[in-house]
């Protein structure tokens, strides 16, 4: 890929991310949204439907693994980091949605916190934040 269409790429790829982000409500069935932005530390959890609400969260998950692993192949262009990068998503997801579900089943005002950090990592590409400079440090350590 020459450099423009790698920034394209990218671009595209970054623009869907935002997207999911700016049309959640309207694609995602969270009551969590709203109960987040409040003062979430005194009040009750909102009412849920526990399968729709993992079923939402997961898929919402997995756009984001996709549209993120884009994003890391067209950065380094290289199988390995795609393929070391679906084992962490994987192991994240196992461990975030049992956490998630966790909390879902059983909320407690003194782990929302914890539970709003859970969240987080399951419905935004935080991830990926952590993943492009932990690999441009992997190739730049291995490059001499």
């Amino acid at each position: 890929m020459n450099k423009a269409l790698t920034y394209l790429t990218i671009g595209v790829l970054a623009t869907l991310l935002v997207l999911i982000r700016v049309f959640e409500q309207q694609l995602f069935y969270d009551p969590f949204l709203a109960f987040f932005q409040n003062d979430y530390l005194y009040i009750d959890s909102p009412r849920r439907e526990v399968f729709k609400l993992t079923a939402f969260t997961s898929l919402r998950f997995l756009l984001n693994t996709v549209l993120s692993l884009g994003i890391l192949f067209a950065i380094f262009k290289d199988v390995s980091v795609l393929k070391f990068s679906l084992l962490i998503y994987g192991a994240a997801y196992l461990i975030l949605i049992l956490l998630f579900l966790y909390f879902v089943i059983n909320p407690k005002q003194e782990d929302y916190y914890l539970f709003f950090n859970t969240r987080r990592f399951l419905i935004q590409p935080l991830i990926l934040l952590l993943l492009i400079p932990a690999f441009f440090y992997h190739k730049k350590n291995t490059a001499h």
